[in-house]
């Protein structure tokens, strides 16, 4: 008689809600194969639905800024050391943790030392700044695996196993919306000349580069009395804190200001003036030309400034390895300068055209269905000897 094998079973973490849903369709993808696979960690309530085990509430890891940490530091690292004690008592047959590197890549690296496979899903900024960082991910994460292709060529050239999926993104959106519909449904005409505004989802990020953007608007709209905009504010604090900064403004600008539904924003405008970040990713799968700034405070980018190991800091560049769309930072990112590149790209149609074929080109290489990708490289790690060392991902 054959003994059944002991269903597989996942140590998982994920400390945000973006990773909350990759943990979701990882663990959904996974149960396509191993429908009684196990997931025992932490968790949202995307990954509890999808079948996972939280330990801890999710929002007990979601904390930014140095602050806010060490207020919470002895709490995170109780925490962490119940996990590891957990898993340590209870080896899964794999650790996957899902971004929040400062929390989750040391857990997976004294799981590894104690004999557990350990991956990590969605790479740290290792390839733009602190680059170092990368021996200690090669001692703790039996494979790396990435949202986007160039985070994939750096750990290569470091001899980290890694494994480039696909971004979830680039399989959510559809690269054939209906634009025009987009444009009715935010009550504009087909001929208007849309700009979409995206300050920033974090306070801090509002308050240097909302007074930026509204003086931007302005200018633009003395250069082209045409054009209407519509401004995404990530949440209602956000909202209250543009108006704040509207009030100081002597203006009357068509402006249109919308509580999330940043996607939908964007889809619905022609052109889209945005702070760096993910934001112009999704603006870049939207096929959305657009320009890009970012500002920090003086001593934040005097830090920050002898980091960066890059040349660009927006998404498409990065991904196009050349100046796609216009960033302007720190110093450059002056509202005369964003206005007359708004301007160039409105007046421009065969830019825009030239943009979106290059968009589309990208959208197509970050289209890999990164759940199914993940699923099966982390399956493949599964199924290698307990004294494999290395993983050669394909």
């Amino acid at each position: 008689m054959i003994t059944p094998l002991p269903p597989l079973t996942f140590g998982i973490v994920a400390g945000e809600l973006s990773g909350d849903q990759l943990g979701a369709g990882l663990i959904s993808a996974i149960k396509s194969r191993h429908p009684d696979a196990k997931f025992v960690g932490i968790g949202g309530p995307a990954m509890m639905a999808a079948g996972c085990e939280s330990l801890f509430p999710m929002d007990r890891l979601s904390v930014m800024g140095v602050v806010e940490v060490l207020g919470r530091l002895r709490e995170l690292l109780r925490i962490r050391k119940t996990l590891r004690e957990h898993f340590l008592a209870n080896p899964p047959d794999v650790f996957i943790g899902i971004d929040s590197p400062d929390f989750t890549l040391p857990l997976e690296h004294s799981l590894k030392q104690a004999g557990i496979r350990t991956v990590h899903y969605v790479s740290p900024s290792v390839w733009a700044w602190r680059q170092k960082r990368v021996f200690k991910i090669r001692d703790g994460v039996d494979l790396m695996l990435t949202l986007l292709p160039f985070e994939a060529a750096f750990y290569e050239k470091y001899k980290v196993p890694v494994k480039f999926v696909g971004h979830p993104f680039a399989t959510a959106i559809d690269p054939s919306i209906d634009f025009a519909r987009a444009k009715r449904y935010w009550g504009f005409q087909p001929t208007d000349k849309v700009v979409a505004v995206l300050p920033g989802s974090r306070g801090g990020e509002l308050k240097f580069m909302g007074p930026i953007f509204l003086e931007t608007m302005r200018q633009l709209y003395i250069m082209e009395p045409t054009c209407k905009f519509i401004v995404a504010c990530a949440n209602a604090q956000r909202r209250a804190q543009l108006e704040r900064q509207l009030a100081h403004f002597d203006m009357r600008l068509p402006i249109q200001i919308v509580d999330g539904h940043a996607r939908e924003v964007m889809a619905g405008s022609d052109i889209v003036l945005a702070t760096s970040g993910t934001v112009t990713l999704e603006a870049m799968l939207l096929k959305r030309p657009m320009v890009v700034a970012f500002r920090w405070g003086a001593i934040t980018h005097a830090i920050i400034s002898r980091l960066v190991k890059t040349r660009f800091i927006a998404l498409p560049n990065l991904l196009a390895g050349k100046a796609l769309v216009p960033e302007f930072l720190q110093d450059e990112a002056q509202p005369e300068k964003l206005a007359k590149a708004l301007f160039d790209l409105l007046r421009n149609p065969d830019n825009r055209e030239r943009l979106q074929r290059e968009f589309a080109e990208l959208h197509t290489i970050l289209n890999r269905n990164a759940s199914e990708e993940a699923a099966k490289a982390i399956l493949a790690l599964v199924a290698l000897p307990l004294a494999a060392t290395s993983l050669q991902a394909n």
